[in-house]
């Protein structure tokens, strides 16, 4: 109201009658794009600011490259009436849309502004997200959703539950053709959560940030459980107990400085390779720290950590999910400024074990590298899958099967690098050659069997062991014996399943050659509609 009444301050007299030159109406045009820029009122703004939270356009100024912002329909407005919409047409409709730059690259965003009508969706506002959308992939750019809103808009009815269809849609089929980044800095609940489920990150701000499909006072009217907003869907649950978010933050800032990072090391579509990252560590650096990093002993353990910082470009990666099954890791880190995806077992939790949560994690991650044309380095140290009745009962064979699948699957670069111990299926499902692993490399320390020695000299020598003198030595000396025979260094390396047995501080100059190597690799793809991975 007020952008109305300095308006018609402007017309002047010509000829006795009202007229309006151009520069008025380039004037009337900058007084309305001011206060569309302002937002709501000072009150609303200050409202957010007392949460911790930024408004929609200082995100979007952190997020993008100075000045690189286009905003598209800025001035729409709803056209719903009833329960009081008809007096209230802010302009935006509450989500700001458009397309900017990071790192000098183009990316389409759109941002919720929690200012106007809580940030809900109703059906002008689902209509400028699809269009942001559609444009993203059009144009084969990374779309960037910055969330904070209350869901549907309810005095809007079924047409705004239809909107957040058309953006289901759009998420599936725009899935493995550009990256999807949602960030999550404010509430999200009921179908709303749908939409960063089904894109490729998930970033999310402590104790501003929740996502769930049911709130505290659904959950509390149906089951008698008080919860709140935070402990049900907050950052740190889905950071380290649903998997649902990979990135968790303190803050704002940090959280969309590390969006932009992450873009900086993904391709702007399914068609291009990632970019260089300009480094000046040496391809053939010799890691003379990993030969006391690693122990000889495979029931030690060490924080395999180390070992990528160790190999990787500069020290530097970019982990996923570091909250989440920690006993498997997986994140980016370039190799002569070839950005790659690492996967690696962690011995210091869980003796590095593969499990449901891991299999899960890993199985996303590497689709995500295959979809986007990263190649894929596997550190192994593992000793199996973990056993237990939970696990069974929990789906353990479905859910390992994913991790399975998805290396199989995978036609991007495979490179497998067995550091100690790889036992049973667990050595299978970490990439081995009989996969589809390009090259396969092992350190001297390897021990690459159906199980260790302990256990299969018990299965093996069962009766022989129970019919000695002294069991105990007869064990000993049977677990040696098959140590020994099937589990010595150069066991698989003799069979071909293994390309070289490597010195550990040739691994980073092995890595770079050998990614240098199969960058152009290309493999067919075969002729269906898609495959059925266990889901």
């Amino acid at each position: 109201m007020r952008v109305e009444k300095e308006i018609r301050a402007v017309p002047v007299r010509v000829d006795g009658l009202p007229r309006e030159s151009m520069r008025d109406r380039v004037t009337e045009l900058e007084l309305l794009r001011d206060s569309v820029h302002e937002g709501p009122d000072r009150e609303a703004t200050a409202r957010q600011h007392a949460k911790g939270k930024l408004t929609v356009r200082e995100r979007l100024d952190v997020l993008l490259d100075d000045g690189s912002f286009v905003e598209v329909e800025a001035f729409r407005r709803h056209r719903a009436t009833g329960f009081g919409l008809e007096r209230r047409r802010p302009h935006t409709d509450g989500v700001v849309a458009g397309w900017g730059r990071v790192h000098g690259r183009d990316v389409m965003v759109y941002a919720h502004d929690f200012r106007i009508f809580g940030g809900a969706l109703g059906e002008a506002h689902a209509e400028k997200i699809h269009k942001t959308m559609d444009l993203a992939e059009a144009a084969g750019v990374p779309l960037i959703s910055l969330n904070d809103g209350a869901g549907a808009r309810i005095q809007e009815g079924v047409t705004a539950l239809a909107g957040y269809g058309g953006i289901f849609q759009r998420n599936v089929r725009s899935s493995g053709v550009i990256p999807q980044i949602s960030v999550m800095l404010g509430p999200c609940a009921g179908g709303a959560a749908y939409s960063p489920a089904l894109t490729d990150f998930v970033f999310m701000v402590q104790d501003t940030a929740q996502m769930f499909i049911t709130g505290p006072d659904v959950v509390r009217a149906v089951t008698g459980e008080d919860i709140s907003h935070n402990a049900l869907g907050g950052a740190q649950v889905h950071g380290a107990l649903s998997g649902v978010a990979g990135f968790v933050y303190p803050d704002e800032v940090s959280c969309l400085e590390d969006v932009r990072h992450l873009l900086s090391l993904l391709p702007a579509n399914n068609r291009e390779l990632p970019p260089r990252i300009a480094s000046a560590d040496p391809p053939d650096r010799v890691n003379d720290a990993l030969l006391d990093l690693v122990p000889a002993d495979p029931t030690q353990s060490y924080d395999m950590s180390r070992l990528i910082a160790e190999i990787v470009d500069d020290g530097e990666f970019f982990e996923f999910h570091a909250g989440w099954a920690p006993n498997l890791i997986c994140g980016l880190a370039a190799f002569d400024g070839r950005v790659t995806g690492v996967v690696a077992n962690q011995p210091a939790h869980l003796a590095g074990v593969l499990d449901i949560k891991a299999s899960e994690k890993g199985a996303r991650f590497i689709q995500m590298c295959d979809a986007f044309n990263i190649p894929l380095v596997s550190l192994v140290d593992v000793p199996g899958f973990l056993p237990g009745a939970d696990q069974e009962h929990g789906g353990i064979i479905r859910h390992g099967a994913k991790l399975l699948y998805a290396y199989c699957a995978a036609s991007v670069p495979r490179i497998q690098v067995i550091v100690r111990k790889a036992y049973g299926g667990a050595y299978i499902v970490m990439d081995s050659r009989s996969i589809g692993a390009d090259l396969s490399f092992a350190w001297p320390t390897n021990e690459i069997a159906v199980m260790g020695a302990e256990g299969a000299a018990n299965v093996v020598f069962r009766r022989e062991i129970a019919a000695a003198a002294d069991p105990a030595a007869q064990r000993a000396v049977r677990v040696e014996d098959y140590r020994r025979t099937l589990m010595h260094p150069y066991y698989a390396a003799e069979r071909g399943l293994v390309d070289d047995v490597i010195d550990p501080r040739a691994t980073r100059a092995t890595l770079v050659r050998s990614l240098r190597l199969l960058e152009a690799k290309h493999v067919p793809a075969p002729e269906r509609k898609h495959g059925n991975p266990p889901m």
